[in-house]
């Protein structure tokens, strides 16, 4: 269970996310919303994600700030316990990520990295516990594993529509292809939603999804103009796993 639980949550990091404002009259998601997760591993409730947006206090040219945390329930954590934080700095017009710094602690491993993405002097710079940085060529924008979810919410999307986000992790760059699926509706904790399942291309995961010929990964997305992500599943070689929207504050108003 424990790597199997580690290796979706990393995944879910690259595909709960939005982009460019350019022609926007009216933005997915605000400064300020707040998104709660239930989790669980097949039937059994293992712990809460939150994301969120924090406030912008200097207007619309301060860089967005999207955090993301994620904890096992007192169940899980005796057999793996997570206590993760990340948090995405990307540009005003979120066009590309600026920084990325993520607080691990999950079962025996903990890590604190730091990834800054330099495009002036077009490097990427990845720290790891303090250790001497590794250095990455930067050529094009990217956009960090959180930063990357809110990039589809930008961009509306049509069914059966296909879609590209380049994303780095400090340690890699992929190109992340994301398939748009039909509408249909969906019940979580906190409602009912029509939403579109985006099924990403597996060619492009690793880990257990890698491992796994028939994995599959999908992520609905409310079909209005806020573009909620409201369930997450998974199902690979050693079992399934589900996020369903348990709270939310600070949404955007929704729009007919």
């Amino acid at each position: 269970m424990s790597q199997y639980f580690l290796n979706c949550w990393v995944v879910i990091c690259l595909f709960i996310a939005p982009l460019s404002l350019s022609g926007k009259t009216s933005l997915p998601f605000l400064p300020g919303e707040k998104l709660e997760y239930s989790l669980k591993w097949g039937f059994i409730p293992v712990g809460f994600a939150t994301m969120e947006v924090s406030p912008r206090k200097h207007g619309d040219e301060e860089p967005w700030q999207i955090r993301f945390s994620v904890r096992t329930n007192n169940f899980a954590d005796k057999f793996y316990k997570v206590r993760t934080n990340i948090t995405s700095l990307v540009d005003s017009n979120f066009t590309r990520s600026l920084k990325y710094i993520k607080s691990q602690q999950e079962g025996k491993t903990k890590k604190e990295i730091v990834v800054q993405f330099d495009y002036d002097e077009e490097k990427v710079v990845f720290t790891e516990n303090k250790q001497t940085p590794r250095l990455l060529p930067l050529k094009r924008n990217v956009y960090d594993p959180l930063s990357i979810a809110f990039a589809f919410r930008f961009h509306p999307s049509t069914p059966q529509e296909k879609k590209t986000f380049p994303t780095c992790d400090g340690k890699k760059f992929l190109d992340v292809r994301l398939n748009v699926g039909k509408k249909s509706k969906i019940d979580v904790p906190y409602g009912s939603f029509l939403a579109n399942d985006v099924v990403p291309d597996m060619k492009n995961l690793s880990g257990v999804f890698k491992k796994s010929p028939k994995g599959i990964l999908r992520v609905w997305y409310s079909s209005d103009n806020r573009r909620i992500p409201v369930k997450i599943s998974s199902k690979v070689v050693v079992g399934s796993f589900t996020a369903q929207l348990l709270k939310a504050r600070g949404l955007q108003k929704k729009e007919n």
